[in-house]
């Protein structure tokens, strides 16, 4: 069952690597912490390579989705902390080549000036709505 109707009305710019909108459908809401590129060990995944942070950030984001028995069709919103929020291209290629698709829910990129670990370029957060 999709849990989201992803909305982008025509009077409004293109959107690309997110929605304008995304509906919120079904039962409970869950909101998973911003994920970071970082390993079990604590080391920091991609170097400076903000697609290959994304990636890792984002494979991080598909672990807690699964703890929970989610996936991406259940993600309705979706915020980016970046240094580079400009290379929103890389961003959102290295975002589709986890979750596989270019359908994005609604989506807010913030550009930052550090994270909590140096060297991370990107955090990622995101609310579900579970079945």
């Amino acid at each position: 069952m999709t849990t989201r109707d992803l909305i982008n009305p025509d009077a409004l710019h293109p959107a690309p690597g997110f929605s304008h909108v995304s509906v919120a459908q079904g039962g409970r809401t869950a909101y998973i912490a911003g994920q970071v590129a970082l390993a079990p060990d604590f080391s920091v995944v991609g170097g400076d390579d903000l697609r290959a942070q994304t990636v890792a950030a984002m494979r991080n984001l598909q672990i807690a989705l699964e703890s929970i028995g989610a996936g991406w069709d259940q993600v309705v919103r979706r915020t980016i902390y970046t240094t580079a929020p400009t290379e929103y291209e890389a961003i959102t290629a290295g975002i589709e080549e986890v979750q596989g698709s270019d359908q994005h829910p609604a989506q807010t990129i913030v550009g930052i000036t550090g994270l909590a670990v140096p060297g991370l370029l990107i955090e990622i957060e995101a609310t579900v709505v579970l079945d």
